[in-house]
């Protein structure tokens, strides 16, 4: 890996917003965070019991590298329950969170100069990924006069003798918006490997998520348990592979990974088998904020192309204060102590658009809120 390559390698927005929101912190401002997509609730009750359970037990030794068979097999019931297929859990990789799945998969499909073709806007990190393994990210523009829906039709005029993969996230990062089924099972007849990116599936308030099993075994599921579970600091994911891709997998994830935390996995095994109230509390209070903000945006003049049905994360249209969101993002930090991630984050297409989380406190939501009307009562435009 080179400097040169090292190079192509863009920022993190969001991060560099909230790495500056926090040196403004230090010096004893309040800052409103709505730009990272971090769940604010503590540990559901029964993980953090398994977790410290399995410290006292010692249970903090190397698992199997393919992950704990109990986590696996609940994994495989998960699914089962959920969406009516059960994968084989010797088709299950358990991770150290969902960005080392990403790595993983995108590494046993692409070859140094394969294409992988995703959604502009979409997350920002996996144009990085692709580039990183020597690949080229094939950027296909979605638009919020369609809902920003990331189609079969627009991936299918995209594929080249070149192309690997598309990677498909639903509900979306960063529009929160949900592929439908007809889309889906249209999708999943591309001549292509789809990887499909469900980490904000149960964080659904209308509709029903699908998951890409349901549709083709030509597939890699991504998943994990820090958004819906609000296990991120675990860093515990999943990647459920095609049969023929597993050993491979398994031997890269010896050689780089070794295996995931053995006690996250045991708090793994308590969120899938005990946490459904605290699940459906949590899912309960994201939907009011989600309410809540819907409003609010409307009454302050944002147009909202999608209203947000998964995830928690709203996708405004700022284009009436300013066609660089990068800017704007940093003038609204310094003035308005409001921390929000610029559209440019997340491809060319979501330049002029602002995502705000909704993963904070309604107070705190109310609050930013009303920060951000005063704001705009007195914007002149960015200095």
């Amino acid at each position: 890996m080179s400097l040169k390559l090292l190079d192509t390698i863009s920022p993190f927005i969001v991060m560099e917003v909230l790495e500056k929101a926090h040196e403004m912190e230090r010096k004893g401002i309040n800052i409103i965070h709505m730009e990272v997509g971090e769940p604010d609730f503590c540990l559901p009750h029964p993980v953090k019991e398994a977790y410290v359970e399995s410290i006292h037990c010692g249970n903090t030794h190397y698992t199997h590298s393919l992950g704990d068979l109990e986590l696996r097999q609940a994994i495989s019931n998960y699914y089962l329950k959920t969406y009516g297929v059960q994968p084989d859990p010797n088709q299950i990789i358990v991770t150290s969170g969902s960005s080392p799945a990403i790595m993983m998969a995108l590494s046993s499909l692409i070859d140094p100069g394969n294409e992988v073709i995703l959604s502009d806007p979409g997350y920002a990190c996996y144009p990085n990924f692709v580039k990183f393994l020597h690949g080229k990210p094939v950027n296909v523009p979605v638009y919020a006069e369609n809902g920003f829906q990331f189609c079969a039709h627009d991936i299918a005029a995209a594929i080249t003798p070149k192309t690997k993969a598309a990677i498909i996230n639903s509900p979306m990062n960063p529009t929160g918006n949900l592929i439908g089924e007809k889309d889906l099972k249209e999708i999943a007849q591309l001549p292509i490997t789809i990887i499909s990116d469900e980490i904000y599936h149960g964080l659904v308030y209308e509709g029903r998520a699908h998951s890409m099993l349901e549709f083709t075994d030509n597939t890699f599921i991504l998943n994990g348990f820090s958004k819906l579970f609000a296990m991120t600091g675990l860093r515990l994911g999943y990647l459920i592979a095609p049969k023929a891709y597993v050993r491979p997998l398994q031997k890269l994830q010896q050689n780089l990974f070794i295996c995931a935390s053995a006690t996250a996995q045991k708090a793994g095994i308590a969120a899938l088998k005990y946490s459904d109230d605290d699940v459906e509390n949590m899912k309960s209070t994201y939907n009011e904020r989600r309410k809540f903000m819907i409003g609010r945006m409307k009454e302050l003049g944002f147009q909202l192309p999608v209203e947000p049905t998964g995830a928690f994360y709203l996708f405004v249209n700022a284009r009436h204060l300013s066609n660089d969101s990068y800017r704007l993002a940093f003038d609204i930090l310094e003035k308005a102590h409001i921390g929000v991630t610029p559209g440019i984050d997340f491809g060319k297409n979501g330049e002029g658009f602002l995502r705000f989380s909704y993963a904070n406190s309604l107070e705190n939501l109310k609050e930013g809120m009303n920060r951000l009307e005063n704001y705009l009562l007195n914007f002149k435009g960015i200095e």
